[in-house]
């Protein structure tokens, strides 16, 4: 009997081993979440360029609504005066994807055409960052 549970937790421990080495092979996936316009959005792409620079395998999405979809418009300017444009397509390059809110378009009149070529159009900002946490279980993250 004594040989029986040893043997279990023996097992036990090397399943429970084997499915912490392969959750530690997964990327890590953050959400940053914008909201508050363009100094927020600064912070959060530096960031995110931080993140990346300690761990280039992470999944990273950043999604934008009310202010925070204002870096994501053409001819957006950092509070230094610099264009978000080379920032966002920068980071797109390495995999980071920018979603902005729909509902946020239409309520401040804004057409999607002047969107970033970078960025995706979602239904709904807040069901975005809620639907990616609960289904696709990326982190919460919000500059």
């Amino acid at each position: 009997m004594k040989h029986m549970i040893q043997s279990v937790l023996i097992a036990l421990s090397l399943a429970l081993g084997c499915g912490a080495s392969a959750q530690a092979d997964e990327p890590i996936k953050a959400l940053y979440h914008m909201t508050d316009g363009v100094e927020q959005a600064a912070r959060g792409l530096q960031n995110i360029k931080n993140h990346l620079a300690a761990d280039p395998s992470a999944k990273i999405v950043v999604v934008g609504h009310g202010k925070g979809i204002d870096f994501m418009l053409m001819d957006a300017q950092t509070p230094k005066g610099g264009k978000f444009e080379g920032l966002v397509s920068g980071l797109a390059a390495q995999g980071v994807e920018f979603r902005a809110c729909n509902n946020t378009l239409v309520g401040r009149n804004i057409d999607p055409g002047l969107l970033l070529l970078e960025v995706k159009v979602v239904p709904s900002g807040v069901a975005e960052v809620a639907r990616i946490q609960a289904k696709e279980g990326y982190v919460y993250l919000k500059p």
